[in-house]
């Protein structure tokens, strides 16, 4: 499945975009779009998708997303689900704002962004991301651009490793390796395991979603995302699971299985290399 391309225009009285996000659920739409998207989880849990990324979300999670990185929010159980979401180009104020002396830092986190990158908030700057929502003109833009100098000043760029408070999410390759015709056939590919990764998959079922062979479409996965297709399908049910753990009560034995582990002692296995610690301890952890 293609990432949908999306079109977001703006806010009325603005050049950019912004919205509080309400709903029950937040279904899976795999999409794409040029701005660059911030996003702060202010209510509900789920799993958040970008590029090759596959975690969990909760209230407090920040990510910023370059332009053109594939993405999805998938909520967990429904009820109250909110999220602020803010869009811009990179240039919505004029070419050249963010190679500005005074913007340089700012513009090294949009540049950090290409890969998304996952932040922290302080309270001060949830408060303050959420007031964008309600505020006009003038005002609002120049707190977007408080906001992103503000957000740039803790975070370090450079060496591409995630320290500080800023965690690049896609791997390192996953949009430089891609050509557009390999980027629509992994985006198809992706589509795929996302809406089917409950089910029995095999090399052959997915390498046929690729049009490739069995052996050519494991050079092309491996070479696409840095890892096997066997080892990105257990991340994507090992964090399906950590969703239902949280915020359900069903039985373990039970998500393993609608998570499309075969039995028990693999998925306990599989998780405990994935989180380091098993689905009892995480439950005991996170479960809200």
């Amino acid at each position: 499945m293609h990432a949908a391309l999306e079109h977001v225009g703006t806010t009325g009285g603005l050049s950019w975009e912004r919205h509080l996000q309400r709903s029950r659920a937040f279904l899976f739409s795999w999409h794409v779009h040029p701005e660059v998207e911030l996003t702060l989880i202010t209510a509900g849990a789920g799993t958040r998708y970008v590029g090759d990324s596959i975690e969990a979300y909760e209230p407090g999670d920040l990510t910023l997303l370059g332009s053109g990185l594939p993405h999805a929010y998938v909520s967990g159980a429904p009820g109250v689900h909110e999220a602020v979401v803010i869009h811009f180009r990179p240039d919505f104020l004029g070419a050249g704002l963010f190679q500005a002396p005074e913007f340089a830092a700012a513009g090294g986190l949009l540049a950090a962004a290409d890969r998304g990158l996952r932040l922290t908030a302080t309270a001060a700057q949830w408060r303050r991301l959420v007031e964008l929502t309600s505020w006009d003109g003038a005002r609002a833009t120049l707190g977007l651009l408080d906001a992103l100098v503000d957000l740039a000043g803790a975070v370090p760029h450079g060496d591409g490793d995630g320290v500080g408070c800023g965690r690049p999410l896609a791997s390192a390759g996953y949009r430089a390796r891609l050509r557009p015709d390999s980027s629509r056939r992994m985006d198809r590919v992706f589509g795929y395991l996302h809406e089917r990764y409950a089910d029995p998959i095999g090399l052959d079922d997915v390498a046929a979603v690729a049009h490739l062979s069995p052996a050519a479409f494991s050079r092309f996965f491996r070479r696409a995302t840095g890892r096997t297709f066997t080892a990105y399908l257990t991340e994507l049910r090992v964090g399906a699971a950590c969703r239902l753990l949280a915020d359900t009560d069903r039985a373990i034995s039970d998500i393993a299985a609608g998570c499309g582990f075969g039995n028990l002692s693999n998925f306990n296995r599989r998780f405990r290399e994935l989180k380091s610690m098993t689905p009892r301890e995480y439950r005991a952890r996170f479960s809200h």
